[in-house]
């Protein structure tokens, strides 16, 4: 069965929404839902806080590469088979790190996760280009970001309340249950949206050939490079606030897990204001510019609430300003870098990703380089991001 463009139903929007918001948000949701246990990882896997970090960043590296392989694939094959493919591969990943004996074993585990979450992450962002075009999908990814933003505010909470009564071993058994549900929800209401005549050749030189002409469009890598640049200044938050927060401020498990929900609400609502705005009183490049700019003030914010030890209740308004705005980032930027390839959905949705994670990557190591996170390192490497994020916007050529 085939779903394109034209067969998309009003009511299988909502469920199409719903299903593909879910894969979308699985690199965030594995990510967030096991942040409140990581400073007491390190204790029961008798390792170093640096470590338990290392299975964060090694999961976000193997999501970046993931895209990079499934994402041309699904040019040649379709979404369907890759991304079932994916969806099994995250579940028995997600079963190993549950049942890990040590750091090294749970670093294993985290590959094999974060290879099958790629499925979904970059396969989600594919099939919408697969089936809408312009404002119609940016106003489809503004969407997404409600499920988006839900990720962040259910899977701390999740995290955090497991602790109360159980380990973080728990953690990611939910991991591996909601994988299964989101397996069995894609065999029976995700058809294909990759016609037959729109596949490309499956041989390495045409996938070379895609990304060289990838990599040579000014006006793609200037809002892919835009959105990594702002996806590294929030990860900085993701990688390092559970130990800022919890360890220089004092917050419990449950209250950076309230903290993290508040910001996730934060995408959610910036995300649907950008689906009333775009088209209506600005275009995508005009909300960007701006979204971007008000991301700078939140950083500088954080760094001056570190530098200056001021108040906590600033630091965390700082903070809402600077993730709120990727609900409005991920939406336009994707939309505008995706618009001009239809042909390679899947190679240039890989590509987005693959910049996306490891300049978050960089920038998370970067911010452990004195092997401790601290509240400077975090909003200096904010600030530096951001700024970074909007200079690139703003360089020349076309748009």
């Amino acid at each position: 069965m085939l779903i394109t463009q034209d067969v998309v139903p009003p009511g299988r929007r909502a469920q199409l929404a719903l299903v593909l918001g879910s894969l979308s948000a699985f690199g965030a949701l594995t990510i967030d839902m096991y942040l409140p246990a990581m400073p007491g990882m390190a204790g029961e896997l008798h390792t170093s806080p640096l470590q338990v970090q290392l299975t964060l960043t090694v999961f976000v590296v193997g999501l970046a590469l993931g895209q990079v392989i499934v994402g041309p694939l699904s040019d040649a094959w379709g979404r369907r088979r890759p991304l079932l493919a994916g969806l099994i591969l995250y579940v028995a990943g997600s079963l190993w790190c549950a049942l890990a004996p040590g750091v090294g074993w749970l670093l294993a585990g985290r590959v094999l996760q974060s290879l099958g979450a790629a499925a979904g992450t970059v396969l989600a962002r594919a099939v919408v280009r697969d089936l809408y075009e312009g404002t119609a999908m940016t106003r489809f990814f503004s969407t997404l970001m409600v499920v988006n933003g839900v990720a962040p505010i259910v899977a701390p909470v999740i995290g955090g309340q497991l602790l109360t009564f159980t380990t973080w071993r728990a953690v990611f058994g939910v991991l591996a249950a909601i994988g299964a549900v989101l397996l069995i929800a894609v065999v029976f209401t995700l058809p294909e949206s990759l016609p037959g005549d729109r596949r490309a050749p499956a041989h390495p030189g045409a996938t070379l050939r895609t990304f060289r002409t990838l990599g040579t469009d000014r006006h793609y890598l200037r809002y892919v490079l835009a959105a990594a640049l702002m996806f590294a200044a929030v990860f900085a938050y993701i990688s390092g606030s559970s130990f800022v927060l919890q360890e220089a401020y004092g917050l419990s498990a449950q209250q950076f897990s309230i903290v993290f929900a508040v910001n996730g609400l934060g995408i959610i609502l910036c995300g649907q204001l950008n689906r009333m705005l775009v088209g209506r009183v600005a275009d995508e490049h005009t909300l960007l510019r701006i979204s971007l700019a008000v991301a700078v003030l939140g950083s500088a914010g954080v760094l001056a609430c570190a530098l200056f030890d001021l108040p906590l209740a600033l630091l965390l308004i700082c903070l809402f300003l600077l993730v709120s705005m990727l609900g409005i980032v991920l939406a336009d930027a994707t939309s505008l870098a995706l618009a001009g390839h239809a042909s390679a959905a899947g190679a240039a949705s890989s590509l987005q990703g693959l910049l996306q994670f490891l300049v978050g990557s960089l920038a998370a190591a970067a911010m452990n380089l004195s092997g401790h996170v601290t509240a400077t390192a975090m909003g200096a490497t904010m600030v530096v991001c951001s700024t970074a994020a909007l200079a690139v916007l703003h360089l020349r050529g076309p748009r």
